[in-house]
């Protein structure tokens, strides 16, 4: 894993190399590490609690976070009966434009573990929208937009979404103390899904041996 280069990157920021794409490809350790990230240190027991699962379950794969480096122990926190973990980065980024290629199934299942963590932020969101105070149940949205856009413009949309995104206030554990008054966390899932009509040329000749790619970037 490296830290990812270029304007508006968090200083705290992973790109995903091949092991750490293997280590993050599982559900149970993206949302693990999200919680770490959101919430700050915690527990095995307390963070099997928030996933629904069994404390050695969250255990076993906390140390296999800590091994790829994803997460690290909290010694200051930590005694002898329990101990204490909290995230190492606050942003991960899979941009190796080759990297899905040469693992595929991997891949495959780490953004299928991202699509599924997505889905349960918005579903419990929505589960308390109605008891929220009208002031942010105001501030929700949900929207759908189709463009037909040429593969360079998606790149430019997706860096100009990245950019407004950047000026505003960060959410860490750290910051929340010097938030103002009033702030809340508000969480913003930006999704470019390309919808093509027909498949593209390259698809067309190739045999039906070579599994296409994932490519992100």
């Amino acid at each position: 894993m490296k830290r990812p280069e270029g304007p508006n990157v968090e200083e705290s920021s992973v790109v995903l190399d091949a092991k750490g794409l293997r280590a993050m490809a599982h559900p149970v350790r993206v949302q693990l590490v999200g919680l770490l990230r959101k919430y700050g240190p915690s527990t095995a027991t307390r963070l099997a609690e928030r996933l629904g699962v069994n404390s050695g379950t969250a255990s076993y794969h906390l140390r296999q976070l800590d091994a790829a480096g994803f997460v690290e122990e909290d010694a200051e926190r930590g005694n002898a009966r329990e101990r204490w973990w909290r995230s190492v980065h606050q942003m991960t980024e899979l941009n190796d434009r080759d990297l899905a290629d040469r693992e595929p199934e991997a891949a495959l299942a780490y953004l299928q573990s991202v699509a599924t963590t997505y889905t349960m932020r918005t579903q419990q969101t929505l589960n308390e929208l109605q008891t929220m105070p009208r002031a942010w149940r105001d501030t929700f949205d949900m929207s759908d937009m189709a463009l037909r856009l040429m593969p360079e413009e998606a790149v430019a949309l997706r860096h100009e979404l990245r950019a407004v995104i950047a000026r505003y206030r960060r959410d860490t554990p750290e910051a929340a103390a010097s938030a103002p008054e009033g702030a809340e966390r508000v969480g913003v899932i930006t999704q470019l899904l390309p919808e093509l009509d027909a498949p593209a040329p390259s698809d067309v000749h190739s045999s039906p041996e070579t599994a296409p790619g994932t490519e992100m970037s």
